[in-house]
């Protein structure tokens, strides 16, 4: 019996018949499936059946489809039996999967549709899904690109990565600013991972190194945790081809709980090896300060690369034929292992264990196979993210692997004394290990250069002062062991998805919506740039987004925004080499000279609303200053009646990739600042670029590349060059540097108390000084400030020229077709991974 609003009496709208079919395209039989699963697979009571019922059926209904499809990928795989990539990396930032995998799967019209005769919008059902947590920034967001592009184009591959129960953090904006609570993505579950009991491996931690009578090595005792694997499909665009992100769990066995102790009241005691395996997968970059967070993040590498090579290895032998085993040497010309910056660095060692200890294979033919089938991805050139490990934790947490990688170390210092006696006064900076008596710690990226085939940068600037600077020596020992790949990112997510008025527009005028998956087709639309049609229909479609964004920030914020303003939108990790400080002065520095002026004056200026967002990493207090001031600002500023109308700012909080999704389209001015050199590549400058934003910036990163693709005409450059950098900073310690006048007026209204009582003194300390820690001015704000109001002041110019911006719009989303991450990927697998393409019949 139905009651008022058309629902059954359980909950579930009665209208449509429950049938389970997992190939359904059509509406009526997709909503069908739904309320098979709303019926049969229930995680709520049967009376309800609200949006996030709706939500958890709708995905279900979909994972049926997308299990059929990696099935027949993965037996398609087995019975080819091509090369596969491992991908490796600590962080994924998947953003939701719902609206995706429909828009993959090419079912929008149907899934919407089905919704509907169910009494929802998918729009609202989309809603209810959260992020999934298992990333932080670029890194992440990167892995999840390329793991879109690999299923795509049909290549052999598989992510791996930790399933972190409750990610980084989400981040509250309260009154002291940026606060820190966990993540609940996993608080009800996820309904796109399934759970794979049989694929288990054991992970060892701590013990000793036994020495058998034969001269062979073991790693014995310590503690012992399973990881088991959970698996979220990546179905690609159009494309039978469904891949696996595999996610590993650290758990303990029954056996492991002391069932005497437990009885006697000790139960911590008693659980204390189930404690330890779920701290390991509790967050993502626990804090490291202290010694035991330094353990944990080390047992999270360790997991993540043992697991996944365990089940490498083991895929590997299921191969073997009747005629006995596979040989060793055939596993590089089946394998192929990627580490995603140096997180995943102890598959060298692992895999070299694993070889040897559990399969017999001697040094030298464990390093051949080991050295032919991993390599590199460099993400940085900062100091302080190029890992190093204490020895002493190394040896007491993985004592065989210390063995190891002093042996690797040893060989190679061996081979350089022999063959380039040039580099023997190098050799301390070159080996592995560094043995400064103060500190001896183990050099992860120095392990991976040593150890890799490959070793490939993330923009044509970066990987060249990779070459250039900081792996020089390397380069002339293994000259073509270094390669450039620059960053991409996929046109589905962000921008077919999540711009669907600005991709249709792009579809008509090029006739043909192929630019999805071959995105060197937007430069078709350099010929119409000028055209007052397309400029008309682009200006309507920017203008939506606007709508759109505007409506979500009074929303998640309470400030109301306008959309006849300049949209102007800086978001990432907070850090203070992306110069989010530099913005913030620099708007304060405008408030201070709209307050100076008549209210005539006032009118003649361009109308900006200014948005920032990121995370402050929880211990990193000059970032978490810098999101205070930012609020601080904001407050006063939209709360005056004088300015307000020309100028707001607004702190846009938590932010992630649904809230990227949301920005990205709406922005008209992006501002990648970052120091020239500090950046390795970047990727929300392509994002932004896709979607028609204009970029303010430095020439770092893949700035250098966008600026080349779109016209330097169409990007508002200003700032030091990498290579002036290292001059200016000695120029400043020897006191040469001479700031401009609007630097110092920004400083010193910062600082007058207008925007509170919050002391700013220590944050703005480190604009100040010539030399010393925390002073001088590392990152050159003081320096480029002067150019980059020049270059703001060209951007107020150029928006009030309406049909010039547009033009510059246009061209800019014309000129993004090298940043598809199907670029990227397509020259992985050909250039260092060696993998071919691998359809789904």
């Amino acid at each position: 019996m139905a009651n008022a609003n058309g629902k059954a009496a359980t909950g579930v709208p009665d209208k449509v018949s429950e049938k389970a079919n997992p190939e359904a395209n059509e509406a009526t039989e997709i909503a069908g499936n739904i309320i098979y699963h709303a019926k049969y697979s229930p995680h709520f009571s049967p009376l309800k059946f609200g949006p996030e019922q709706a939500l958890y059926a709708t995905a279900e209904s979909l994972r049926d489809r997308l299990i059929q499809l990696w099935n027949e990928t993965y037996l398609h795989f087995h019975k080819v039996d091509p090369k596969q990539t491992y991908y490796l990396s600590m962080e994924y930032l998947q953003g939701r999967a719902l609206t995706n995998a429909i828009g993959n799967l090419d079912l929008k019209g149907p899934y919407a549709d089905a919704l509907r005769k169910l009494g929802y919008e998918l729009e609202e059902i989309a809603e209810q899904e959260k992020d999934a947590a298992l990333g932080n920034g670029g890194l992440g967001r990167l892995a999840s690109c390329f793991l879109d592009s690999m299923a795509t184009l049909n290549l052999p591959a598989w992510g791996y990565g930790l399933r972190y129960r409750h990610g980084l953090f989400k981040q509250l904006i309260t009154k002291k600013g940026q606060e820190e609570v966990a993540e609940d993505w996993l608080e009800k579950f996820s309904p796109w991972e399934i759970v794979r009991h049989d694929v288990v491996f054991p992970v060892r931690f701590f013990g000793h190194v036994q020495i058998n009578p034969d001269g062979s090595r073991k790693w014995v005792g310590g503690d012992v945790v399973q990881a088991l694997a959970y698996d979220v499909p990546i179905p690609g665009f159009k494309t039978k081809n469904t891949i696996s992100l595999r996610l590993w769990e650290a758990k303990a066995r029954a056996e492991d709980l002391d069932l005497f102790q437990f009885n006697e009241g000790e139960y911590e005691l008693a659980a204390q090896l189930h404690s330890r395996a779920q701290q390991i997968c509790t967050v993502l970059y626990p804090g490291d300060a202290t010694e035991n967070g330094k353990l944990l993040r080390l047992k999270q590498q360790f997991f993540l690369c043992s697991a996944s090579l365990q089940d490498i290895i083991s895929r590997f032998n299921e191969r073997s034929t009747g005629e006995g085993s596979r040989k060793w040497s055939e596993f590089p010309s089946k394998v192929a292992v990627q580490m995603n910056d140096t997180h995943p660095t102890l598959a060298i060692p692992e895999l070299m264990r694993l070889l040897m200890d559990d399969n017999g294979l001697g040094w030298d033919e464990a390093w051949d196979v080991t050295s032919k089938t991993v390599a590199y991805t460099n993400h940085t050139v900062l100091p302080e993210a190029l890992e190093k490990w204490s020895q002493s934790l190394m040896r007491k947490l993985l004592p065989r692997h210390m063995e190891i990688i002093e042996e690797i170390d040893k060989r190679f210092v061996q081979t350089i004394r022999s063959t380039r006696v040039d580099l023997e006064d190098k050799l301390s900076s070159l080996s592995i290990l560094d043995h400064n008596p103060q500190k001896p710690v183990v050099r992860m990226a120095n392990l991976c250069v040593v150890s890799s085939h490959t070793v490939n940068g993330v923009a044509q600037l970066h990987s060249d002062i990779l070459k250039d600077e900081l792996f020089a020596d390397y380069v002339s020992i293994w000259p073509n062991k270094f390669q450039n790949k620059t960053n991409g990112i996929t046109p589905r997510r962000w921008l077919r998805f999540c711009s669907p008025e600005l991709s249709d527009i792009i579809t008509k005028w090029l006739k043909t919506d192929k630019w999805i998956t071959d995105l060197d087709l937007l430069t078709g639309l350099r010929q119409f740039a000028d055209n007052e049609e397309l400029q008309s229909e682009w200006a309507s479609a920017k203008e939506a987004n606007k709508q759109r964004l505007a409506q979500y920030i009074e929303r998640v914020t309470g400030v109301s925004i306008d959309t006849n303003s300049l949209f102007d939108i800086q978001v990432k990790r907070i850090h203070e080499y992306k110069r989010q400080l530099m913005n913030i002065l620099g708007v304060i520095y405008r408030f201070k000279k709209l307050k100076e002026m008549k209210p005539e004056e006032r009118k003649k200026t361009t109308p900006r609303t200014v948005m920032i967002g990121g995370k402050a990493f929880a211990t990193y207090t000059n970032a978490k200053r810098i999101v205070k001031l930012v609020n601080d600002v904001g407050d006063v500023v939209n709360s005056d009646p004088e300015v307000n109308e020309y100028l707001k700012v607004v702190f846009v909080p938590n932010y992630n990739v649904t809230v990227a999704e949301m920005l990205i389209p709406g922005s008209e001015l992006s501002q990648h600042i970052s120091t020239a050199g500090m950046e390795a590549s970047g990727t929300s400058n392509m994002k932004f670029a896709l979607n028609g934003c204009l970029i303010i910036g430095t020439l770092d990163g893949a700035n250098v590349e966008i600026r080349e693709e779109i016209g330097e005409e169409n990007f508002f450059l200003f700032g030091a060059t990498a290579d002036q950098v290292p001059r200016l900073r000695k120029e400043r310690e020897d006191g040469l540097f001479k700031p401009d006048p609007r630097f110092e007026e920004a400083k010193q209204f910062a600082k007058s108390g207008v925007f509170g009582t919050y002391d700013y003194g220590p944050l703005l300390d480190s604009l100040e000084g010539n030399t010393g820690y925390g002073r001088g001015d590392y990152f050159l704000v003081g320096y480029d400030f002067a150019s980059y109001m020049d270059a703001q002041a060209k951007v107020d110019e150029a928006y009030k020229d309406r049909k010039r911006w547009l033009k510059m719009s246009i061209m800019s989303t014309a000129g993004s077709g090298k940043f598809s991450s199907d670029r990227t990927i397509a020259q992985y697998a050909k250039e260092i991974w060696n993998i071919e393409a691998c359809p789904v019949p």
